[in-house]
């Protein structure tokens, strides 16, 4: 894939405003090219919990049709699923690896397929970096800042106490960029980190109507919002929703939609996911 040096002038204009702008940038894909979108970066650990990736994937689906670019890192867990999440939603999503851009030093390594995923759908990769740089310890809190930098706000899911994560945290208040945050489990040792960053006064955040309001934007009335829910419908999910007239026990739901076991929990899951149907006593109904 093609590496090229951006000019200085077609640098993003946010970057150029930070206390340690980049001095150079290489690119793969294409810039944005729309000054009306907002960059949301989402940033979390790498050892992420179900809560974790659950917690990404729903808020980012909620961004669906939203003129917002996700921002993030590259790493795996909460990084990789932020990327894919929004490429399903049709967001675009621009990269900053802790490395250079080539074949040889991009890292992670496991994660070139979804380099290539990026770009084919309409994002980009930026690094300062020269291409052949081989990710180092101290690169990462420097590409942090350029993600901070670029975004509006920072989104953060799961981070423990001793966090690289926390480092983008911290930039972004000295940036004066928004700080929202995702409540966790206190018994979770993932949640150590966020938690206290909301009470050192970060925004809790439970859904992506908090994070649109934070970004914002005006909502939608419920019934709007429904309405473009159940818009956007495959053929088997309106089969489901036709199913679901009233409430129904799961276990009856599934024989109902005659497909094999795992495929249906596979669809019910992205349903929840996306703020359709919710199970309560056993039963799934429709939200």
């Amino acid at each position: 894939m093609q590496i090229r040096k951006l000019p200085k002038s077609k640098f993003p204009k946010a970057l150029l405003e930070i206390p340690q702008p980049p001095e150079n940038l290489w690119i793969i894909g294409e810039l944005p090219t729309d000054k009306n979108l907002i960059y949301l970066s989402v940033v979390g650990s790498r050892k992420f919990t179900t809560y974790g990736r659950e917690a990404c994937e729903k808020i980012i689906t909620g961004l669906k049709g939203y003129p917002i670019v996700i921002v993030s890192g590259f790493a795996m867990g909460i990084d990789t699923i932020a990327h894919k999440a929004a490429m399903r939603a049709g967001l675009k999503t621009m990269v900053f690896p802790g490395s250079g851009l080539s074949d040889k030093a991009i890292y992670p390594k496991t994660n070139v397929q979804l380099m290539r995923e990026v770009v084919e759908n309409g994002g980009c990769l930026l690094s300062e970096f020269e291409p052949d740089f081989m990710a180092t310890q101290w690169g990462f809190p420097m590409r942090n800042r350029l993600m901070a930098g670029i975004s509006k706000a920072v989104l953060i899911i799961e981070a423990e106490e001793r966090s690289g994560t926390l480092i983008t945290a911290r930039l972004t208040t000295e940036y004066n960029r928004d700080l929202l945050v995702v409540p966790g489990s206190i018994f979770s040792s993932n949640s150590n980190g966020t938690n206290r960053l909301l009470k050192q006064g970060a925004t809790p955040v439970a859904n992506s109507e908090d994070v649109l309001e934070a970004l914002g934007f005006e909502l939608p009335k419920d019934e709007e919002k429904q309405k473009k829910l159940f818009a956007d419908l495959s053929p088997e999910e309106k089969k489901i929703v036709a199913l679901l007239r009233e409430p129904i026990p799961r276990d009856d739901l599934i024989r109902e939609m005659k497909i094999p076991i795992p495929t249906a929990n596979a669809m019910l899951t992205v349903m929840e996911i996306k703020g359709l149907i919710k199970e309560e006593m056993g039963e799934v109904r429709l939200i």
